[in-house]
């Protein structure tokens, strides 16, 4: 990793996103709390229920951006932060400032989407 992201930046944006997603994560789980003793119909019912779903997509969401920070923050710590986890090869700095937990260079990333874009058949 270069000199223009550096440890203490990447660190730093890295705990403030895991700080700010900690606040996510409790406000669904707050708005996804079903009390249904005031549900005065159906139609409510199913309106509580949809927005539970909904904040538990959210949090579902959240919770795995947080699991990749806490992987990023690992590998800072282990010294391999920046590197593909595929070819070895530094991510790149714009990538990193971009994206900060990512594990993979912008090639090996498309070629990652790529792959789990395309249906697999079997032989």
């Amino acid at each position: 990793m270069s000199s223009f992201v550096s440890i203490q930046a990447v660190s730093q944006r890295l705990d403030q996103r895991a700080k700010e997603l900690e606040v996510e994560i409790a406000a669904a789980q707050a708005r996804a709390g079903l009390d249904l003793s005031e549900v005065t119909d159906r139609e409510d019912e199913a309106s509580r229920r949809a927005n539970a779903r909904a904040a538990g997509g959210e949090w579902e969401r959240d919770l795995a951006e947080l699991h990749e920070i806490a992987q990023a923050q690992k590998r800072l710590a282990d010294g391999r932060y920046g590197q593909c986890a595929d070819c070895g090869a530094d991510i790149g700095e714009k990538r990193l400032w971009a994206q900060p937990s990512a594990i993979r260079c912008t090639p090996c990333q498309t070629v990652f989407e790529r792959s789990a874009r395309t249906p697999h058949t079997a032989a």
